[in-house]
């Protein structure tokens, strides 16, 4: 069976480095349009040949803030995508975006070029908390946003960062009952991690300020999973809640094994073709990419098969990050054999449900779902 197929676009250019954040991200530059347009245009042309006649379930544009990139670059994206593959019916075209003033008075333009889906970056809606987190918006800006958003795209939705410093459980609810009053229908709420290489790691190692205890994170993420549910937003997966028609088609890919393009510069794929899985990575510099790109026509780094063990760990840490868990297909039952007596014991300990071709994590293991996993698969 052929899985469905997306893209993801990864633009690299932000306007500043936000201090948690280990993406692949470079400040914003003068952008040479032209360059950027005949460079992610070739890649997918470069993709249409050794994946044709597929069409689309989702475009992603991710970054980054690709907010912030030229108009035309965006159309000539969407373009050559409905071009070289055409959308299924009621396909999801996504663009990422920081709720300033400035990227708001775009959403409109977004939306005439084919745009049905907004995934806004607000992170907090308290203006201590946005200046922490690096945040070039305030909290009234976030909230005019998305109400502006709302108005524009059928699906918009936005991400909040908890387990802040300082960050009662509290002060989480009434943040929490403030968010679920503006009317999206997708939240993404994600506990704050502290991820090598950043600014955060670096003020943490220094002493500057320590990340909440453990047990108060958990009491967050379970306060989480009540309102969320009461507000007909329940998780569908770990750290994403919506109603059933405004789950993520393109995020499901991840999850779900599907097939994913990924162009722009650092960006990943998993695409199938003849029966194998292939992993990719795009060259990260963004002056290489365009280097690269130029030149043989694709700006793949790295082109890996991957193995049976390879595909069963990546099967695993994704497909249980969903609520309803994942299927287990012959390949992947063959892979757990050697450790069925882990699966035993975790479902004895409550972490894990089993039926047959199917496994899920259970409330209980969600709330420690990288340490299920761990277990698992080592």
């Amino acid at each position: 069976m052929i899985p469905p197929l997306g893209v993801y676009v990864h633009w690299p250019f932000c306007e500043r480095i936000c201090p948690y954040c280990d993406f692949n991200v470079y400040k914003n530059k003068t952008i040479d349009e032209a360059a950027w347009i005949n460079a992610l245009t070739g890649e997918l042309e470069h993709w249409a040949a050794r994946v044709p006649c597929r069409p689309l379930r989702s475009l992603y544009f991710g970054g980054g803030t690709p907010s912030l990139a030229p108009t035309p670059v965006i159309e000539a994206v969407i373009e050559t995508c409905v071009r070289l593959w055409g959308f299924e019916e009621a396909p999801e075209i996504t663009l990422e975006a920081n709720p300033t003033s400035a990227e708001a008075a775009r959403f409109e333009s977004f939306a005439s070029l084919g745009v049905n889906r907004l995934s806004l970056g607000v992170q907090s809606l308290r203006d201590d908390a946005l200046i922490f987190l690096g945040r070039d918006h305030n909290a009234k800006e976030a909230v005019e946003a998305l109400a502006r958003a709302l108005k524009l795209f059928p699906t918009s939705s936005f991400d909040l960062i908890y387990a802040r410093p300082t960050q009662s459980l509290d002060d989480w609810r009434d943040e929490l009952a403030e968010a679920l009053n503006l009317g999206a229908r997708h939240l993404s709420l994600y506990q704050l991690t502290i991820e090598e290489g950043t600014a955060f790691e670096k003020a943490v190692a220094r002493g500057a300020w320590a990340p909440p205890p453990e047990g108060l994170s958990a009491d967050m993420f379970d306060l989480a999973q009540e309102r969320t549910t009461a507000a007909d937003l329940p998780a569908y997966e770990i750290s994403n809640h919506a109603g059933a028609e405004a789950q993520s088609k393109h995020n499901r890919l991840y999850w779900q094994q599907g097939d994913y393009i990924g162009i722009g510069p650092g960006a990943h794929g998993r695409v199938t073709i003849d029966g194998e899985r292939l992993a990719t990575e795009t060259y990260r510099q963004p002056s290489e990419y365009l280097k690269q790109v130029s030149q043989p026509g694709s700006g793949i780094a790295e082109e890996t098969a991957l193995d049976a063990e390879a595909r069963t760990i990546e099967h695993l840490s994704m497909g249980l990050r969903l609520v309803e868990g994942c299927t287990l297909p012959p390949l992947i039952e063959a892979q757990l054999k050697p450790r069925q007596a882990k699966i035993d014991a975790l479902i004895k300990d409550g972490f894990l449900e089993a039926t047959p071709g199917h496994l899920r994590a259970t409330a209980k293991g969600r709330r420690v779902l990288n340490a299920v996993i761990g277990e698992l698969l080592v």
